[in-house]
């Protein structure tokens, strides 16, 4: 019998000089995808992914095609390792930028597409950011509804409940300061600055998001093969439509990541297999869904773990 499967995709800050390196070499799928994303984008992607410098793979216009490469390549050489023995995904999600690779892996969105929306969606959050400084802080110890009454009349926002101990909160700087020293009377352990460009999933976005809308206007995309988790509603998607709405609300709207799993839970999902660089979405799994089975596939050794 076979276990009933979530396949879950990174999102931004994953990124490391690197990675699937091993995988490329081992499959020729794997190393197509790299190349396919050198010449969509026409810069050498590849080389920034493979050998950094590090400053420029993490400026958001190539972190995030490079994160989406680096995941759709360990994805495809993970198929073609495993052939008629791959597992078929019950529910896929993606965080945030890992919602994109999420909707490449279900057919949802042509690769070359994505990234060429992502490389935009890098260089629109950045601008975003850079217009009005902005910042986001991790509250430990703090649930969802304590962090929404801390940012409450600060101009702060919730922007990603990924558990019930780690709720992200982000606004513009003096908003962000307020929200935080709140969360602080309000009982959070901590409350950790994140080292990002600026208030992502908030209202500071709204210009990059206006911008993105009308790109995905012209964006073509189809039915996925099974439901997607969407970020802000936790909830699948099963249809362009659906697509299409949760495109228009992601880069303003909270994260709900907690949900998302919970919902997979609810739905009797036993194992999450985290496909991409880093293990961030295998330990937050690994608290929300207390004994379920937890794989990331990150090199090529970690292909291997999953039967």
């Amino acid at each position: 019998m076979s276990v009933i499967t979530a396949f879950l995709f990174p999102g931004q800050g994953a990124q490391e000089i690197g990675m699937a390196s091993d995988v490329v070499v081992a499959s020729a799928a794997a190393k197509a995808i790299f190349d396919e994303a050198d010449d969509v984008l026409g810069i050498s992607l590849g080389k920034i992914i493979l050998e950094g410098p590090a400053e420029e793979l993490v400026r958001s216009h190539n972190a995030q095609p490079a994160i989406l490469t680096a995941s759709i390549a360990l994805l495809r050489g993970l198929e073609e390792r495993m052939g008629d023995s791959m597992p078929v995904p019950t529910f896929v999600a993606g965080h945030s930028l890992g919602e994109y690779t999420a909707l490449v892996a279900t057919g949802s969105l042509d690769f070359a597409q994505a990234l060429r929306l992502v490389r935009r969606r890098g260089e629109l959050m950045q601008a975003a950011a850079q217009a009005t400084p902005s910042g986001m802080a991790a509250l430990i110890g703090l649930t969802l509804e304590a962090a929404r009454a801390a940012c409450k009349g600060t101009g702060a926002e919730v922007a990603n409940s990924n558990s019930e101990q780690q709720v992200v909160i982000a606004g513009p700087n003096a908003a962000l300061e307020l929200a935080i020293e709140r969360a602080k009377e309000a009982g959070a352990r901590r409350a950790l600055p994140l080292e990002v460009a600026g208030a992502f999933h908030t209202r500071v976005m709204q210009p990059a998001q206006d911008e993105m809308d009308r790109l995905f206007a012209e964006t073509v995309l189809s039915t996925p093969s099974v439901p997607v988790i969407g970020n802000t509603t936790a909830t699948p998607l099963v249809n362009a439509e659906d697509i299409r709405a949760e495109l228009a609300d992601q880069l303003c709207g909270c994260v709900y990541w907690q949900q998302t799993i919970e919902y997979m839970i609810a739905n009797g999902v036993e194992r999450y297999v985290e496909i991409g660089p880093g293990k961030v979405l295998t330990g937050l799994a690994r608290r929300i869904a207390t004994g379920a089975e937890t794989v990331a596939i990150g090199d090529l050794d970690a292909l291997d773990t999953l039967t």
